[in-house]
């Protein structure tokens, strides 16, 4: 990752940033900064992009752990 300063969050909280998050497609490739998140966790400010569309605060769920096969 390239050192740039990460943006702060836009909402009145004023004690996060927002951090790039990854994920991959349908077809496996990459996709890069497809969700920001703010890193307060009181706040949960998020943007997501999804199928071409921008998502602004959608709920936040815990994530499964995976395990190796």
């Amino acid at each position: 990752m390239s050192n740039f300063a990460l943006p702060p969050c836009p909402t009145p909280c004023e004690n996060g940033v927002l951090v790039p998050l990854s994920d991959f497609g349908g077809h496996g490739a990459s996709v890069l900064y497809k969700a920001w998140v703010c890193t307060d966790p009181d706040c949960g400010y998020n943007i997501k992009i999804r199928n071409g569309e921008i998502h602004l605060n959608e709920e936040i769920h815990q994530g499964r752990i995976s395990r190796d096969r």
